[in-house]
């Protein structure tokens, strides 16, 4: 296991592999999955956080299923630049992820990202009820699409050839 950068995913990735992003709650963790042209992000159904090794268990078996070749985790950054409690907790969770698994992360900043899922469910009038089960989902979601984007804009520039 490794952190990876963007730069090293589309090698990562070759051969159909999808990307996976989390967004890490202290009682869910957000889930969602690139298609194989690693264009759109999908939700997927949050994990309930029970104990670490299970959650990885039931994390690593979805993941196996979309075959997953990396995985994108939220870095909660503060405003201002810096790095939390939260923070800590993202690294945390991937310094004990690397004892169950090779995939390499990615860190991506996700500012915001809970705001915008939230204002996009809120759109699509689902109630409130209904968005407390889908919020982490769908921002792990917004997270892995903002990195998909990120790619086609590295991919269309220019080599330099």
């Amino acid at each position: 296991m490794a952190i990876v950068t963007i730069e090293q995913l589309p090698a990562l990735l070759a051969g159909g592999k999808t990307l996976a992003g989390l967004d890490l709650g202290d009682k869910t963790i957000g889930v969602a999955v690139s298609d194989r042209g690693l264009s759109f992000s999908h939700p997927r159904q949050v994990i309930i956080r029970k104990k670490f090794t299970l959650d990885m268990a039931a994390l690593l078996a979805m993941l196996a299923k979309e075959n997953t070749g990396a995985i994108v985790i939220g870095l909660p950054i503060n405003m201002d630049g810096s790095e939390g409690p939260r923070a800590q907790k993202s690294r945390a969770f991937v310094r004990n992820a690397a004892n169950l698994t090779d995939l390499p992360f990615l860190f991506w900043d996700e500012r915001l990202s809970t705001v915008a899922a939230e204002r996009a469910l809120i759109e699509m009038d689902v109630s409130r009820k209904k968005r407390d089960g889908r919020i982490d989902s769908a921002a792990a979601a917004f997270i892995l699409q903002g990195v998909l984007d990120r790619l086609q804009t590295l991919d269309a520039s220019p080599s330099g050839d």
